[in-house]
């Protein structure tokens, strides 16, 4: 068994029915990526990502956001120490390897903004100092929608940028709530992941996964789904540059965790939407008309596919 078929069953049996929200996850870390995750509350997104930590040997920091949380409470400060007489720098939890930001959007959004560094550059600035992160690095937020309207504030397009995939996660199937209801109430408690792998072999997947060729009729048919949505009368926001490199990325990686060395159509598929949707808006005329993941599936079906014997 490859480890990353261990990873896969260490994560899978410690949260039931969430293997395509890991192997996402995976792809993000990877891929130097971030996840924000969304659902109703009760629906095991904290549980994901302190799972998906645990399985790593190295740093993990959780931030539990709040109105009253502030940019340094994230970045860390410089205090001045009356011992040394000196002033001393003390990181902030934002500095380890992977940081749960929960419930992001109850932070204000100057205090939303003091991730975006960090996340885009890999590095935090703390009174004029550059501070460079540790490798790998990768924020894990979550979000519940149902507060929308209490005391949350809706992350900026800026900011949404950022995330290499937003993960909607729904309700477990009866088949899954079943095998939740038997294996949590028999044994109460979380049910811990083990640490798998370290720093050195997440570098060494992603080093491969990037090396995934990836045809010219595919980076072409990525371009065209792109540019598509920034014409579409339906589509206010369309995706942007950095969304285009996005798609490729994670189609790469997706490509690397079915065991391929090169990309095809279906991968592209498989990635977009996580990829893509938090990253546009309607129009106008679109908010009267149809969903945003509607719009997507209509672009996407009325683009031709590249066909094998061009790949």
């Amino acid at each position: 068994m490859s480890t990353i078929e261990i990873v896969r069953n260490e994560l899978n049996r410690a949260v039931i029915g969430r293997e395509k929200e890991f192997d996402f996850m995976l792809i993000a870390l990877l891929q130097e990526g971030h996840v924000l995750l969304e659902s109703v509350p009760g629906s095991g997104k904290t549980m994901m990502a302190k799972s998906f930590a645990n399985i790593f040997k190295g740093d993990f920091g959780r931030i539990q956001f709040t109105p009253d949380v502030l940019p340094s409470d994230v970045t860390g400060i410089r205090y001045f120490n009356p011992q040394t007489q000196d002033f001393v720098l003390k990181a902030g939890p934002v500095s380890t390897n992977i940081l749960l930001a929960d419930e992001i959007n109850r932070a204000t959004p100057r205090t939303q903004s003091s991730l975006l560094e960090s996340m885009e550059e890999k590095q935090v600035t703390i009174d004029g100092e550059t501070v460079k992160l540790p490798t790998p690095f990768m924020v894990i937020a979550t979000q519940n929608p149902i507060e929308s309207q209490q005391g949350t504030f809706p992350l900026p397009a800026a900011q949404l940028d950022r995330f290499l995939f937003k993960l909607n996660i729904d309700y477990p199937t009866f088949e899954e709530e079943a095998l939740i209801l038997k294996q949590y109430g028999e044994n109460p408690g979380e049910i811990t992941t083990a640490p798998v792998i370290d720093a050195a072999q997440v570098l060494i997947w992603s080093k491969e996964s990037n090396s995934v060729s990836v045809h010219e009729d595919i980076e072409r048919y990525i371009l065209k789904i792109v540019r598509a949505t920034r014409v579409h009368p339906f589509i206010g926001l369309g995706l942007s540059s950095r969304a285009a490199l996005a798609i490729l990325k994670a189609s790469k990686a997706y490509a690397y965790l079915c065991g391929r060395t090169f990309c095809i159509p279906d991968d592209v598929k498989a990635i977009i939407e996580p990829v893509a949707l938090h990253r546009m808006e309607l129009s106008t005329e679109g908010l009267l008309t149809k969903e945003l993941a509607e719009v997507l599936k209509e672009i996407i079906h009325s683009i031709p596919a590249p066909i094998e014997a061009t790949i």
